[in-house]
């Protein structure tokens, strides 16, 4: 259940918030294979099920940065901005890909909201979040997202 808030007032009043867990995700090999097309990257690993599952994870798996790529709508089921004029991506701080996410995974999202500091004409939020693997001992990536919402 996301969190909703009206304006940036609201939004710099949760900051240091847990921001919870969203819903799981499948992410499927059609998934995997859209993003593939999209970017250009048909690493067997990813788009060839036979050869892949004859490799080191028994499976294909998602390219790090298509799990990455659903950040924003994993991230939109945890806060919901409202009353603004505008939303960015600004950036990342950091990334990491601690464990691969297989064909037929379930992924979510858990946030924290961390830092919210004023810009020209808005804020920006560093959150601080964790893309999780049902069953997994480790995420699938680790990350903190820079957004800026405007008035």
């Amino acid at each position: 259940m996301s969190i909703t808030v009206n304006g940036l007032d609201e939004l710099k009043k949760l900051a240091g918030s847990d921001l919870g867990t969203g819903e799981w995700t499948e992410i499927t090999q059609e998934r995997i294979n859209t993003f593939a097309d999209a970017t250009g990257d048909h690493q067997w690993i990813h788009v060839d099920p036979e050869r892949a599952g004859a490799g080191p994870f028994g499976a294909p798996i998602a390219h790090g940065y298509l799990t990455l790529s659903l950040f924003i709508p994993l991230f939109t089921e945890l806060l919901d901005v409202q009353g603004v004029a505008t939303k960015v991506n600004y950036g990342l701080n950091k990334v990491r890909f601690p464990a691969p996410v297989t064909v037929g995974s379930r992924i979510r999202l858990a946030g924290k909201l961390g830092a919210v500091e004023d810009v020209p004409g808005g804020v920006q939020i560093a959150v601080d979040g964790t893309i999780e693997i049902e069953g997994g001992t480790k995420p699938a990536a680790v990350l903190q997202s820079l957004s800026r919402f405007y008035a």
